[in-house]
């Protein structure tokens, strides 16, 4: 036989010995061996060990990152990796390190070394190469198919980053569609701020960590890992708004119900003395009774706003009076009122009267540019006009009654223009106009009594120009005359304090609440106007 078919039939046998222990034992034991490698390669599973790959919380969100949004790949590279190094390390160690030297030694894999030479030649010529060509044939094939599964977890994870991704806006936009499908628009009740509030700030309830973005996204779809390991979820559907909130900007708490109520903010407009405070007292108070009816459902936001009700109670049963309204712009005072199905936040504005005392001021009023409707405050015994109609009695008990020194007209002509720079919507708003100090008008002898028609009333004595502005200038206009007195303190009348919260539900009415049944055709005496555009954009006034 020549030199040329030993080698032949050497190589042969390397081959078949490659084929038969490297793809008879050694791939599928390498493919095992990746395999266990990617698995342990996934992160630490002994409990309370630290990984290295997983970020530090952040300090402007304290929560960890999305699993899916970054950890998702950092771990998936990192198994994929280890998982390649395990099947070349076992390539190396055993296979080549000891089982490959070994036969080339002519020794077995596991035992001494052998005392026949023939054995000892047919392990170190024909064994030792197949051996090595094999595992390294082996290990190859081991890595192509470790790739190709490797290719397709990677596919499913990007087919999972991109659902999480797509999930996350949608949630987010699904929420933010609802939130102003129904008009709920929070902005803060606070003075210095009165700022909008898109996403309110979420305490945690465990550390008391405050999450400015606990909505869908990068830090989580459904829920947020807070830094102390607390979960907290990310939608209103997952009873988020169970978490305290605080406004973003001013840091201060929010009531409990932000975010899920629409909020109607009605300001109390009206000069120094006009009976602004009090009138707000009989309004809650008036809520209230319709509440022990059974009428609706009235609520404090929290518990300063009890507190602010109870001690302005407290002080009109004492004295009579009610301070004036001090320190600057002022705090909501916030209720909720609920008819049927349909829940409003009430947002009561009551500014102190020098701040329509001039245009520079009104200017300043920042929670008027979130007005839903106005309060006018009118006190008709501060004008002047009214004023010199009187008797000389009916002039004494004018100024008994603590006149404001400024008119409704004059407050007016202050408020209207800076409104409309404000809001940039005064047309589309209501404007409620009670007359105060009812009690002091039916004693005067030489002033009609207010009627039926305040409105009419008023054009009667002498501020037809403040009728006929209101009901030009805004949608939609209605009067009413109250006795703020006679519904507050001690020995409150009912009937008048249902009548003193009629026009906060009329306007309360407008925003969808579906109070309109208690207010009635006027009970109060008065009349409503409203205003529509003709077809040739002419406004027409019509009853309503």
């Amino acid at each position: 036989m020549s030199a040329s078919t030993v080698v032949w039939f050497y190589f042969l046998w390397c081959g078949l010995v490659a084929v038969g222990v490297g793809l008879g034992r050694v791939m599928w034991e390498f493919l095992g061996v990746g395999v266990r490698g990617v698995w342990q390669g996934l992160g630490p599973w002994q409990t309370g060990r630290p990984d290295q790959r997983v970020p530090a919380v952040g300090s402007d969100e304290p929560a960890h990152l999305g699993y899916w949004w970054r950890q998702m790949w950092v771990d998936g590279v990192t198994a994929a990796g280890y998982g390649m190094r395990v099947v070349w390390t076992a390539l190396a160690d055993p296979w080549l390190e000891r089982i490959g030297k070994n036969l080339f030694r002519g020794r077995l894999p596991s035992g001494p070394r052998t005392d026949s030479p023939a054995t000892a030649v047919l392990l170190i010529v024909f064994v030792a190469p197949g051996t090595a060509a094999g595992a390294l044939v082996g290990a190859a094939l081991a890595t192509l198919l470790l790739g190709t599964f490797l290719a397709v977890f990677a596919l499913l994870l990007a087919l999972i980053w991109l659902g999480c991704a797509t999930a996350a806006p949608v949630l987010w936009g699904a929420e933010r569609t609802w939130a102003l499908a129904r008009g709920v628009r929070v902005k803060c009740p606070y003075p210095g701020c009165y700022r909008p509030v898109p996403l309110a700030v979420h305490r945690c309830p465990g550390c008391d960590a405050g999450h400015g973005s606990l909505r869908p996204g990068r830090y989580g779809v459904l829920w947020h890992r807070c830094g102390c390991g607390r979960r907290l979820p990310t939608t209103r559907l997952a009873k988020r708004g169970q978490l305290t909130t605080q406004c973003p900007h001013c840091d201060r708490r929010l009531p409990e119900i932000t975010g899920t109520t629409r909020v109607v903010h009605a300001p109390l407009v009206g000069g120094t003395s006009s009976g602004k405070t009090m009138l707000m007292a009989a309004v809650v108070e008036g809520l209230h009774a319709f509440a022990r009816r059974g009428e609706l459902t009235v609520e404090y936001a929290s518990a300063d706003d009890r507190t602010t009700a109870n001690d302005l109670n407290q002080e009109l049963r004492q004295s009579g009076w009610a301070r004036a309204t001090t320190g600057g712009q002022p705090r909501a005072l916030m209720l909720t009122v609920t008819r049927g199905r349909r829940r409003r936040l009430l947002y009561l504005y009551d500014p102190m009267g020098e701040s329509v005392s001039e245009a520079d001021r009104v200017r300043t009023q920042h929670y008027l540019q979130h007005a839903d409707g106005v309060v006018l405050v009118a006190d008709v015994l501060a004008d002047a006009k009214v004023r010199g109609k009187l008797g000389a009695d009916d002039l004494a008990r004018a100024k008994a009654a603590r006149p404001s020194p400024q008119g409704p007209w004059d407050t007016y002509q202050r408020l209207t223009g800076e409104l409309a720079a404000l809001t940039g919507r005064r047309g589309r708003l209501s404007v409620a106009t009670v007359v105060t100090k009812r009690d002091i008008l039916d004693q005067l002898t030489t002033l009609a009594v207010p009627g039926a028609e305040i409105d009419g009333w008023l054009e009667q004595i002498g501020l037809g120009p403040l009728v006929r502005a209101l009901g030009h200038d805004f949608r939609a206009a209605r009067y009413w005359a109250v006795s703020a007195r006679a519904a507050t303190g001690t020995g409150p009348l009912e009937s008048e304090q249902r009548r003193a919260a009629e026009p906060v539900l009329w306007l309360l009415a407008a925003s969808g609440l579906r109070t309109g049944a208690l207010v009635g055709p006027g009970p109060a005496g008065s009349k409503e106007r409203r205003i529509r555009l003709r077809g040739n954009g002419d406004r027409e006034r019509t009853p309503a």
